[in-house]
């Protein structure tokens, strides 16, 4: 099923079986950039596939392409300065992602970015070849990020590894994603959908309530990090500070004019 919801991209949904789905989004013209009418129809697709009772879906970019996804599209930060924030359609895609009811298979061909990182990393399981990178680079436009999206790191890599990605914002290569556990599987390109496949029939061949059960148990602890009240104004003054800051101003204008950013911390 496609759906060219408008002429620059498109999310088609494939389904392999009656239990196993893949949903491949392509926008070859922004380098698979996540508008915010992207995600919106991800988000879509993710409702339609839970109603159908898919028990596995795999995600993926249009394949032969360097780049998995360049992350948010930078382009749209000009109306809106926050694009991260609770309620915007990247954290309602991540949060559909992390509590849909089934696995959920990232497989990943080439560097990922920015917010792609972040999707990625709220896949249940991620499938890539050697080609696979994974950058987080908001410090390099002045972008503070969110505590939600800072957890799902925090639970899943060595904290000066975390550390490393945020503030250096130096691609992940995909051996060390490996030893780092944020791949599951590391193939070769050829192999690559065959192996996510293989990995998804026999997800797809278990109890699927079963694994439903586990997966929001998990879920739920991993959002077990209780945090006072004091703590959480403080955080979100210090995002105020950023998003509204010269900074940020000055990392998009370079972006654009690509040429290095010139920051002073104003």
């Amino acid at each position: 099923m496609n759906t060219p919801e408008t002429s620059s991209f498109t999310v088609t949904v494939d389904i392999v079986d009656e239990r196993i789905a893949q949903l491949t989004f392509s926008h070859p013209t922004r380098r698979n950039a996540l508008s915010a009418d992207l995600l919106r129809t991800l988000d879509a697709r993710l409702v339609e596939l839970a109603a159908w009772r898919i028990p596995v879906v795999i995600v993926g970019s249009g394949m032969g392409q360097d780049v998995w996804s360049a992350g948010h599209d930078l382009g749209e930060l000009a109306h809106d300065r926050d694009p991260i924030a609770y309620g915007k359609p990247l954290e309602q895609l991540l949060r559909r992602v992390r509590a849909y009811p089934g696995v959920v298979i990232a497989m990943v061909s080439g560097s990922v970015w920015g917010g792609a990182v972040d999707l990625t990393m709220s896949c249940d399981l991620v499938v890539a070849d050697g080609s696979a990178r994974f950058a987080m680079t908001p410090a390099n436009i002045g972008l503070p990020y969110t505590t939600s999206g800072l957890l799902r790191f925090f639970n899943n890599l060595p904290i000066h590894v975390l550390k490393e990605m945020f503030f250096c914002a130096q691609p992940l290569d995909a051996q060390r994603a490996e030893r780092f556990g944020v791949i599951n599987r590391l193939v070769d390109s050829e192999k690559l959908e065959a192996t996510a496949l293989e990995l998804a029939r026999g997800i797809a061949g278990k109890a699927p309530l079963a694994i439903q059960a586990v997966k929001e148990q998990l879920r739920i602890l991993e959002d077990l990090q209780p945090m006072p009240v004091q703590a959480m104004e403080q955080i979100a003054e210090l995002r105020r500070q950023a998003c509204e800051s010269a900074d940020f101003s000055e990392g998009l204008a370079a972006f654009s004019a690509r040429r290095p950013p010139v920051f002073d911390g104003k």
